[in-house]
């Protein structure tokens, strides 16, 4: 990466420079000064920030950074000066001021330290430098100890960022501590001190490895430099793997990740994030599938690591009873997490064991998260329309009204409400249905009149205008003897399939939210297709054609094991044709 930004800076120094060797902007050569830092260049770096230095505009930074590398050699004269420099062309720059104050005390001048240092400390009374200058006071968090160690380090004053980093609280779980000791390591080797150094990268390789997600260019040069001091370290390669994922280089963090792995087989977390990345970057769904069955051998207490191999499951078409086995081995795990009980639920619910669904659902009080907007009400719903279809089925409209009724209070405890704009003619058209079999013919058609006024609907976070539950408004104004306006409705369902199939599918704005896109990369073309079948099997059946209507469902069901609607509208045909079936 730096190796190619260099590159790519280059040619950029070459083209401005073509007819003017002194090029009216000077922030090619300081961003090909910062790159060749980082590369370990000093000289090259130097030769950079000094031709940047003639451009008025990035004078301020180019001194500054010459500065530091003249205090990294220890020519303190000389960085006096580019310092002095800097700040006369950007007096706030506060890292310039704090550097000044250290060089001053460098040259045994301290009463001027001390009186740049007050200065500063007056301008800003945040500053973390200044203040840790002025009255040695520590940073607040260990983000800000790497901030300022960083800083120091970057002018050569090691040994002040390792007495500074050692004062951390190495049993604080913020995420921090491995790379307060990588960086520990890494200063005690710029100073000579071996023994030091190799202790610390020790115990960096066995320091928690929780929420440790190294974000800085610093961390990744540490990164590097720790793998190739102590190649026996199976965090370093895992950590480097983090940071070069979230950069986009996935290829190289599929490999650091493996580096880690190989060195430690039983390091849960490398192992899931390698199954991400098999199955979203090298699209290979097997290898993602055996490194999900490792991070969950390793882990087997991991109640996340066992909802994600689940959501993997379910993309490769797993079918819902193999599913269902292998989640009901750990109750322990499930009942930590609302998204996974959820997950139950909608297998139990696929199953057909409802009941179960309720008594699970009922159970606990779930908190509303991202990505998990409407599913727990959407499986509260099924299971009660399930259990009033069954009820329906079986003659009992009685028991069959109460199961339906239910569905339009759901209990606090599920943690959400239904959308203002989500559609319900479903549940209308069931009422209605149960009523009319109970001999209520008049309070039937009050609730399928109202499923013929539901418009549109709600879902994934947008407005529709046809979705699958325009099916059952057409199929209310049948039972209400409407045949043209049902008919009509059942051709827009067709014909709003038939667009479906051929547009170009797009991820919408809330879409990073869904469910579905939460974790793997989603086939948008398949998901449109399944959706465009789906709606040509209602529209089908509702037209008379039920013997298509059954290959769409069938079709869908081949395409997606864990289709709901399909399902339930296969199992549903018999008593809707009881209904209101096409003439």
């Amino acid at each position: 990466m730096l190796r190619e930004a260099e590159r790519h800076f280059r040619a950029a120094i070459a083209r401005l420079t073509q007819r003017n060797s002194n090029p009216r902007d000077g922030e090619p050569h300081y961003n090909l000064g910062l790159a060749l830092r980082f590369l370990g260049n000093g000289q090259g770096a130097y030769d950079a920030f000094a031709k940047a230095a003639w451009n008025a505009a990035w004078c301020g930074p180019a001194y500054a950074a010459l500065a530091e590398l003249d205090a990294r050699c220890g020519a303190w004269d000389l960085a006096l000066e580019h310092i002095e420099r800097s700040l006369a062309a950007t007096p706030a720059n506060l890292n310039a001021r704090n550097l000044w104050a250290m060089i001053l005390r460098k040259l045994g001048r301290d009463s001027e330290a001390n009186a740049i240092m007050h200065d500063t400390v007056a301008r800003d009374p945040l500053d973390v430098w200044a203040r840790f200058l002025f009255d040695n006071k520590l940073p607040a968090n260990h983000q800000q100890f790497l901030d300022l160690a960083f800083d120091l380090g970057r002018a050569g004053f090691y040994e002040e960022a390792v007495s500074l980093l050692r004062s951390a609280d190495f049993s604080a779980r913020d995420g921090s501590a491995p790379i307060i000791l990588y960086a520990i390591a890494d200063f005690c080797a710029q100073v000579g001190d071996a023994p030091a150094s190799a202790e610390a990268y020790r115990q960096a390789a066995q320091a928690p490895p929780d929420y440790c997600f190294p974000s800085r260019l610093e961390e990744l040069g540490l990164l590097e430099r720790a793998i190739a001091a102590n190649p026996d370290d199976a965090r370093a390669p895992y950590y480097l793997g983090n940071f070069l994922y979230d950069r986009r280089r996935h290829e190289e963090a599929i490999a650091a990740w493996e580096g880690s792995v190989g060195r430690d087989p039983q390091f849960p977390t490398a192992w899931r994030n390698l199954g991400i990345a098999y199955f979203n970057v090298a699209h290979d769904a097997a290898r993602a599938r055996d490194a999900f069955n490792r991070a969950f051998a390793a882990g087997p207490d991991d109640a996340r690591v066992l909802y994600e191999r689940d959501q993997l499951w379910k993309r490769m078409r797993e079918s819902p009873q193999i599913r269902l086995a292998e989640l009901e081995r750990y109750p322990n795990l499930y009942q930590r997490r609302d998204d996974l009980t959820v997950e139950l639920a909608t297998l139990l619910n696929q199953t057909r064991q409802p009941a179960r669904v309720l008594e699970l659902l009922l159970s606990r009080k779930f908190q509303p998260w991202e990505g998990g907007e409407g599913l727990v009400l959407a499986q509260y719903t099924r299971a009660h329309l399930l259990l009033g279809q069954r009820a329906f089925a079986d003659g009992d409209a009685a028991s069959a009204c109460r199961s339906f009724a239910a569905i339009l209070k759901p209990p606090p405890s599920l943690g959400e409400a239904r959308h203002l704009l989500a559609n319900q003619s479903d549940v209308w058209f069931w009422l209605g249905a149960a009523h009319a079999r109970n001999g209520d013919r008049q309070q039937a058609e009050v609730y399928w009149t109202r499923a013929t006024r539901q418009r549109g609907d709600f879902q994934e976070m947008s407005v529709r205008a046809v979705s699958e539950m325009t099916f059952w408004s057409a199929m209310a104004s049948q039972c209400l003897g409407r045949k043209k306006e049902a008919a009509a409705l059942f051709r827009s369902i067709l014909e709003y399939a038939e667009q479906l199939e051929h547009q170009v599918p797009q991820i919408d704005y809330f879409a990073t939210s869904l469910p579905a896109m939460l974790l793997f990369e989603d086939d948008l073309e398949r998901r449109n297709r399944i959706e465009a079948l789906y709606l040509r099997g209602q529209a089908f059946f509702g037209l008379g054609n039920t013997a298509q209507a059954v290959r769409c469902f069938n079709e869908v069901l081949e395409l997606d094991r864990n289709h709901a609607g399909a399902a339930d509208l296969l199992e549903q045909i018999g008593t809707l044709r009881g209904i209101a079936g096409p003439e």
